[in-house]
């Protein structure tokens, strides 16, 4: 989650390389929105990375595989 709306479904809409509006709003996800503080969740593992001003740190601590 953002905090703020964006519009996109959980999940991509059908044939969505056709879909201009779709994509735009992919774009403006991926590409312009910045987060300053928060974390990544891995979707295969449920670790969290977390982001401090703007830089999320991925490594992992001495105990972890």
């Amino acid at each position: 989650k953002l905090g703020h709306p964006s519009e996109l479904p959980p999940e991509p809409v059908p044939d969505y390389e056709g879909d201009e509006e779709f994509l735009r709003r992919v774009h403006h996800v991926l590409l312009e929105v910045e987060v300053l503080e928060g974390a990544l969740r891995c979707p295969d593992s449920g670790r969290r990375f977390p982001i401090s001003r703007g830089v999320p740190n991925m490594l992992l601590t001495e105990d972890e595989p």
